[in-house]
């Protein structure tokens, strides 16, 4: 399918399932969010920092009287509800390592002030730009974050690292309009990782996790390795029982919405340890670029009840993995849906559990597949591969590719992947399902070999609107042609009740 068809249905598709959403009920961490000044303190101080005409023999309490360096700002003596405000249009170099935390109501801030450009923190080949380290009820807002060293193998750097050793419970943390860019850390995932925008629990002498974590409207550009992610060293349990640590403390609250993440060195948006996570309304284009490990768009480990939502994902590099989502090692009950996956050479989904874990009962639904391919065998599209996942269910999805030569559906595991109800579309010369271990059930297969005893198949083209279009035109043979699917969702990738009995595919509409 050209490019052009793929911009039409950026358009189209994903335009109308914006325009169909219902307002989504605040996050835990959402709603004690809020605009600072309903969380702050009433006699909470206020300082400035003008990293270029400041002094820091100032008092720091009014534009006029600025400290200048963040050493200073580091070094403060703050109190519940106080903020540091950084002036826009100026760069401070080196890291804000502050060590007080708020308080129940009353959080920490760091923000901007004045007019112009967002302030820039540039670390400077440190550590973190920002690094909120065994602190808790911080809130970021309106910052320019940037962390550019020299060519390194071995230095982790992050933009923005929160990170909590031995500490217990942290709560309550913000990250809100802030741009990340330009890290150029060393190829490290965790327990110590590079990143953009990162929550890392190390330690093993106290149990410890987050909770109520939000980043939402921001963007992470360029940096090494992950975009937005999670790590902990606490994840051991009976689904994971080689995991780290003596016993699970997963991270809860944690929301991560409405973020574009553009050319990251490795992973787009990966959760960890994490128990009821949301991560809706995100564009990850271009991941997987500069890392020689498996990276994936959005996905999670050992997390359980995870809704991925309203995602956009695209340009994933190489196939070392390079797909949009994954189901991964020591998931249970997480669910991917209403998502868009195009143009990604390491396909649109993997399902992946790791030796020895448990990974059960996720669901795959409402999304649409365009052009997502993987050449690489054995990989596909849809790759099936490592531990078994069982009870996991695809179904009510639209996958369609014009990529000759890459596998549809591939499959070296043992099964436990039930695909219903889902559109099949290959490219112009026959695309094959290379998978003899899950079970199929009422799917349309158009330009699809070897269908592999789908007793309720349906072999037609599915009459999309436009190839940049994948709703049903009138007369489709997906039409009524479903299975009904108990707990379903409701509704389809464009908004659309789902009628019963059901269409075949992400459009639950009546045609066009």
């Amino acid at each position: 399918m050209p490019r052009t068809a793929v911009t039409a249905l950026r358009g189209t598709a994903v335009l109308v399932v914006l325009a169909a959403l219902a307002p989504l009920a605040a996050s835990p961490a959402q709603a004690e969010a809020g605009p600072a000044s309903t969380n702050t303190a009433a006699k909470a101080a206020i300082y400035h920092v003008d990293c270029a005409d400041g002094s820091d023999s100032a008092p720091g309490t009014s534009p006029a009287t600025a400290w200048r360096t963040l050493e200073k700002a580091s070094a403060a003596t703050l109190r519940p509800g106080d903020r540091v405000l950084f002036k826009r249009g100026v760069t401070c170099t080196g890291t804000f390592a502050p060590s007080a935390s708020g308080a129940a109501g009353a959080p920490l801030g760091a923000g901007a002030y004045g007019s112009g450009a967002k302030p820039r923190l540039a670390g400077a080949g440190a550590r973190a730009a920002i690094l909120l380290d065994n602190v808790q009820r911080w809130e970021l807002r309106d910052l320019d974050v940037t962390n550019t060293g020299p060519a390194t193998t071995t230095d982790r750097r992050a933009g923005i690292l929160v990170r909590l050793h031995d500490f217990g419970t942290g709560r309550h943390y913000l990250v809100d309009g802030v741009d990340v860019h330009d890290v150029n850390g060393a190829d490290f995932k965790d327990p110590d990782p590079s990143g953009g925008i990162l929550f890392a629990v190390q330690g093993s002498a106290v149990p410890t996790r987050f909770a109520e974590v939000t980043v939402r409207h921001s963007t992470v550009e360029h940096t090494d390795r992950t975009g937005i992610g999670t790590s902990s060293t606490w994840g051991r349990r009976p689904e994971h029982p080689q995991g780290p640590g003596a016993s699970f403390a997963p991270i809860t609250g944690l929301s991560v919405h409405h973020n574009t993440v553009r050319d990251v060195g490795g992973d787009g948006i990966v959760v960890q340890n994490s128990v009821g996570a949301r991560v809706e309304h995100n564009l990850v284009a271009g991941f997987n670029t500069r890392s020689a490990g498996y990276n994936a768009g959005i996905w999670a480990w050992n997390s359980d009840r995870v809704v991925y939502q309203f995602n956009e994902v695209t340009g994933g590099h190489g196939t070392r993995d390079s797909m949009a989502y994954d189901i991964d090692g020591g998931n249970n009950g997480n669910v991917y849906q209403y998502n868009y996956s195009h143009d990604n050479e390491g396909g649109f989904l993997l399902i992946c559990n790791g030796e020895g874990m448990t990974s059960d009962r996720n669901i795959v639904r409402y999304n649409v597949s365009v052009d997502d391919e993987n050449k690489s065998a054995p990989y596909g599209v849809i790759s099936v591969v490592c531990g078994p996942a069982t009870n996991t269910l695809v179904h009510n999805n639209t996958i369609t590719t014009g990529a000759a030569g890459t596998a549809m559906v591939s499959s070296n595991g043992p099964g436990g992947v039930t695909f219903r109800n889902n559109i099949f579309a290959g490219a112009g010369t026959t695309t094959p399902i290379a998978d003899p271990h899950n079970g199929y059930d009422h799917n349309l297969y158009a330009r699809i070999s070897g269908v592999p005893g789908d007793s309720a198949a349906v072999r037609a083209d599915p009459r999309f609107v436009s190839p940049g279009d994948v709703r049903l035109r009138a007369g489709s043979p997906a039409l009524g042609a479903g299975v009904a699917m108990p707990g379903s969702g409701g509704r389809d990738f464009y908004g659309n009740p789902v009628p019963d009995p059901p269409n075949i595919g992400a459009d639950q509409g009546s045609g066009r």
